[in-house]
């Protein structure tokens, strides 16, 4: 059962990337938007009717990966069937395969990034593949420059971000930073961000239209959550500093 519900999964994809391929040919800038989320809204449907905890890591995978998809579309509505009278899902299930297929999408980013090297990524972003997947040699600079900036520790704080947490893992595999190590941040990052959007889905219950609708405010509610949560933490913790300092030169 669950290998034909993964065939079907791949077969599914398989066929979306094909039209999308064949249809950006003489497709118009307005023309792409449209196409765009006209091919969301299939796959939400599709997703509705077949949602499961392999579909809820697929489809998070994709999301981690160079292929561009949100994830407010997948673990709010999972989690929100998840409080139904006798739904078979399982909010915590729900957050380790979500942050599992987060995960494995950034790996191939990764070790695309490490085995290809920078050259081909970049001329990959600027081609007319990479302009479909919402790519460009600017937003893999920016990536680059943002973990060159912030060293390993970018690869946690990036998932956070919206416009570098499906991209950072691209100059971590380009810098070759330690496979462990990234796998540890990215997991942490990817972590907290599918809690956050696990509650939200918790919390709105069987609204899903709603979710659907406010999918990308939900994630710019997201980010304003966590960074008043990591301001607050930084103030704390400089104020217990700035005390412990003041302690040190009474004594």
């Amino acid at each position: 059962m669950k290998y034909t519900i993964i065939k079907r999964f791949i077969t599914f994809l398989l066929l979306l990337t094909i039209v999308s391929v064949v249809s950006a040919e003489n497709a118009t800038p307005a023309d792409t938007i449209t196409t765009e989320a006209g091919y969301i809204q299939k796959i939400t449907n599709w997703y509705s009717a077949n949602m499961n905890y392999y579909t809820v890591a697929g489809l998070m995978a994709i999301e981690s990966s160079f292929i561009p998809f949100p994830s407010e579309i997948v673990v709010p509505p999972a989690a929100a069937v998840s409080v139904l009278p006798g739904s078979k899902m399982n909010i915590i299930l729900i957050i380790l395969f979500a942050t599992l297929g987060s995960l494995i999408g950034a790996l191939v980013n990764y070790f695309l990034s490490m085995t290809l090297g920078r050259t081909i990524i970049y001329k990959f972003a600027d081609s007319k593949l990479g302009h479909l997947c919402l790519l460009n040699s600017d937003k893999i600079r920016k990536a680059e420059n943002y973990f060159n900036d912030h060293g390993k520790v970018s690869t946690f704080i990036g998932r956070l971000i919206p416009g570098i947490r499906q991209l950072i893992s691209i100059p971590a595999g380009l810098a070759r930073m330690p496979l462990f190590s990234f796998m540890g941040f990215t997991v942490l990052g990817a972590g907290i961000w599918n809690v956050v959007l696990a509650l939200i889905g918790y919390i709105v219950g069987d609204n899903m239209d709603l979710i659907y609708k406010y999918s990308h405010e939900i994630g710019y509610l997201i980010i304003a959550v966590l960074a008043v949560v990591l301001l607050f933490y930084t103030v704390k913790y400089l104020i217990k500093r700035k005390k412990q300092c003041k302690q040190k030169n009474l004594d």
